[in-house]
């Protein structure tokens, strides 16, 4: 069963994760803390396998909030054209990402 109070906390730290990392070495750097963050949320719900149900979630998570960003963006920089190709992308991302937590989480 997904915890949301992790999945939640897994979604920040690959955020902050990610940032930090990514500085330190822009080619894998990101990656990196991506992994860690996952490994992080699979430590706090005591398991390998439910953390990475957990750690999918966040992920999808992070893609619906992406999405959001990629549809706010492309209407305030190319106004109805940015729109549709920011919704149109967006909503391909979060099929994706929704289509890939099902896979791992069964």
């Amino acid at each position: 069963m997904v915890k949301w109070s992790v999945v939640f906390v897994g979604f920040i730290l690959s955020i902050v994760f990610s940032a930090i990392f990514g500085m330190l070495s822009p080619t894998w750097g990101s990656n990196l803390g991506l992994f860690i963050a996952g490994l992080i949320v699979g430590l706090m719900v005591g398991g390998v396998w439910d953390g990475l149900a957990n750690a999918a979630v966040a992920g999808a998570f992070g893609a619906i909030v992406i999405a959001i960003l990629i549809l706010v963006g492309g209407a305030i920089f190319a106004g109805l054209a940015g729109f549709v190709a920011g919704a149109v992308t967006g909503g391909l991302l979060v099929i994706v990402a929704l289509i890939q937590s099902l896979v791992v989480m069964d």
